[in-house]
Formats: C-alpha cells, sequence, structure tokens
C-alpha cells in the first residue's frame, strides 16, 4: 500500500488504470445509448452529434482532421458528414490551405441541433447528484487524459 499522495508504481498503475477501463468501456456504451434515445426527437446518430459537437468547438475542419481529432477512420467520418450534409446540419466551404480537402462548417440548424442536445445531455448529467466534487472531477480528467495521451500513436485508419 502506498500513500495516497504518491505516484503509483508500475504494477499498481496498471492495475488501478485496468480498473478505469473497466468502467469506461460500459460509461461509453451507456452513453451512447442514451444520446441514441434521443435521436428520435432529432435524428441524431452518435457520429453526427460527435461531428457537430466538434465543429461547434473547434469551427469548420476537414474530414481527416476531424478524424484525427476523434480517432475515427476517415471513411467513417466521411459517411457521418455525409448523414449530417443531407440533413442540412453541416456545408462544405472551399479550403484556402488545400484545394483538395473541402472545409465542413455547421449550418445554423446544426449549430441549434447540437445545442439543443448539449443542454438536453447537461440537463440530465445533473441529475447525477452524490457528493462529487469539483477536485474529484479534475483528478478524473486528468488521469483520462493521461491515458488518452498515452493511446495517442494508435492508428483508426
Amino acid at each position: 500500500m502506498t500513500d495516497s499522495d504518491s505516484p503509483l508504481g508500475p504494477d499498481e498503475l496498471a492495475g488501478r488504470l485496468a480498473e478505469v477501463f473497466d468502467l469506461v468501456g460500459p460509461l461509453y456504451r451507456r452513453a451512447q445509448r442514451k444520446v441514441e434515445q434521443y435521436a428520435p426527437r432529432q435524428g441524431l446518430s452518435v457520429g453526427v452529434r460527435a461531428v457537430l459537437a466538434l465543429l461547434q468547438e473547434h469551427g469548420p475542419m476537414t474530414v481527416p482532421q476531424m478524424g484525427r481529432a476523434q480517432a475515427l477512420s476517415r471513411q467513417f467520418v466521411q459517411r457521418t458528414v455525409n448523414e449530417a450534409a443531407a440533413r442540412g446540419l453541416v456545408e462544405s466551404i472551399p479550403n484556402p490551405a488545400h484545394k483538395r480537402s473541402s472545409l465542413i462548417r455547421l449550418t445554423g440548424e446544426g449549430a441549434a441541433a447540437i445545442a439543443a442536445l448539449v443542454a438536453r445531455e447537461r440537463e440530465m448529467l445533473s441529475q447525477v447528484g452524490g457528493d462529487l466534487t469539483d477536485d474529484d472531477i479534475t483528478a478524473c480528467l486528468r488521469v483520462l487524459t493521461r491515458m488518452l495521451e498515452f493511446l495517442d500513436d494508435v492508428d483508426v485508419d
């Protein structure tokens, strides 16, 4: 057993991080299903929701940029962008930096759709309750960010 403020040794760290992975998988799948439960209201798949949120946060991006940012294949992101474009949620615009790769940006309808979905998600998450503190959330984000950085080199294409 180590002091709770001391960095863990490699073996203990591996075991504790495995516990995190054991929770993240089911958490992700359940959250995905919850988003899809809202789909009949707006018709947003999880993929479209991810693209809209990314564009809302970062502004216009190319499909390859979105794929890298989400650790998803370019082909999957392209299908998702096509789905969103068919619904009028995103549009292609010329890319001054690269003529062959258009920028994708939110339309007004897309911005409204993602804003409404995020508001519903936050309303749902506000019901989590419990005794969680800002320090708890900060520590969780720190652990997940470190794990994501470690897996940064995983090829998705």
